[in-house]
């Protein structure tokens, strides 16, 4: 696990990617102020680029992006051998009926947009040390 120390504690590092920046900045803000340390990336590309240089904990991967869609991305990280296992957690602003079945990715979930904060909080620390559940 990829993780920075701070204050002789360990901060989990997530990746928000989404091409819309206000999406961006509210995931950012809320995880920054529950502790995490957070990058962000505006699309599939960079996500991409930034998970190669440097793995994070988590992702959580807007689904709808222009270019490279979030599948894609996971199709990427998935084929990638060179990477570790990273959770992806899946964010969408579409209803469950118009998306293919989550299952055919390798995800650890969808959370719908508008992000409920407390769900998606319960979600990552899940993801991130099931142990304590």
């Amino acid at each position: 696990m990829n993780c920075s120390l701070l204050n002789n504690s360990v901060v989990d590092r997530i990746l928000v990617v989404d091409d819309v920046a206000d999406n961006s900045f509210l995931l950012q803000t809320f995880l920054e102020l529950e502790g995490y340390q957070v990058e962000v990336a505006d699309s599939g590309y960079l996500a991409l680029e930034k998970i190669e240089t440097a793995p994070p904990d988590l992702v959580l991967l807007d689904v709808m992006m222009p270019g490279m869609n979030g599948y894609e991305v996971v199709k990427h990280i998935r084929e990638n051998q060179q990477l570790p296992f990273i959770p992806i957690l899946l964010v969408t602003g579409y209803d469950s009926n118009s998306l293919p079945q989550v299952d055919e990715f390798v995800v650890n979930g969808l959370i719908h947009k508008p992000v409920i904060f407390d769900e998606l909080l319960t979600r990552v620390q899940a993801i991130l040390h099931p142990d304590l559940n």
